[in-house]
């Protein structure tokens, strides 16, 4: 992989990682439009992990608070919304990745190649359009709650076996469907999010290799990934996920076409 390729994908991580259109898709659609050799999967992880240093700086604080909090919920049975919130990521994880190692197993044997990305792709972006038209923001970060924020994380397991249905993508999805406030569900989806691309990166940091290209992708996830969160998280303060959805549909109609024609 040349550092042009990899800094090129690095940027498309950063830009999808975050916005509900799949980075797990583009990270496929890309190399296959080009004729790129498939990406391996040490280098996608190390791309996440661009992202991930973006998450922990951009809620560096957040961070703190959750553990802070969490503590004294557990040790000294305080209660308070980021004790409650540190609760919900730490139970909803350990079946998240349980049920994304099935689904994962499920996802490679039965659906292969770019038209399931497509479906996936267009069916999320339905999904989202829908959801977050009619789903009244009645529930702040604040307030969620456990069966919320439980079912909000275990969604992640289908956007980590079925590239094209996208991690933020479904997380924010299923919160609108809550009734929690975009902001709110987009912040909750990243924090939800730090745990397991954690976890896949230190599975596979004994793959990782140190070289320029390696390196240069990572960065550029990261930086990339960092100017996302915090254009999103001022976009939704007023906007809607209707231009997400949007594109998501155009999209997979437009790599559908693209495997017609060849």
């Amino acid at each position: 992989m040349t550092a042009f390729q990899s800094i090129f994908l690095g940027i498309i991580q950063g830009l999808t990682e975050f916005l509900p259109i799949s980075s797990s898709a583009h990270l496929n659609i890309m190399p296959w439009l080009f004729h790129w050799q498939e990406i391996p999967e040490s280098f996608d992880v190390a791309l996440h992990f661009g992202t991930l240093l973006a998450i922990c700086i951009y809620f560096f604080k957040d961070w703190i608070d959750l553990i802070v909090g969490g503590y004294k919920k557990v040790v000294k049975k305080e209660d308070s919304a980021s004790g409650r919130i540190f609760l919900y990521i730490v139970i909803s994880t350990i079946p998240t990745g349980i049920l994304s190692l099935v689904l994962d197993v499920f996802s490679e044997k039965y659906l292969p190649g770019m038209a399931p990305i497509a479906i996936a792709l267009i069916v999320m972006g339905i999904l989202l359009y829908i959801i977050d038209k009619k789903a009244p923001a009645e529930v702040n970060y604040e307030n969620i709650t456990f069966k919320q924020g439980f079912f909000v994380g275990l969604s992640q397991a289908i956007a980590a076996a079925f590239p094209g249905v996208s991690r933020s993508g479904i997380t924010m999805t299923v919160s609108r469907l809550f009734k929690i406030d975009r902001e709110s569900a987009a912040r909750y989806s990243f924090l939800l999010s730090t745990p397991v691309i954690l976890a896949a990166v230190l599975i596979n940091l004994g793959e990782f290799v140190l070289d320029l290209p390696f390196i240069l992708g990572i960065l550029a996830s990261f930086i990339s990934g960092l100017l996302v969160i915090k254009f999103l998280m001022g976009y939704l303060k007023n906007g809607s996920f209707k231009i997400f959805a949007v594109y998501r549909v155009i999209l997979g109609i437009i790599i559908l076409a693209i495997m017609f024609i060849k």
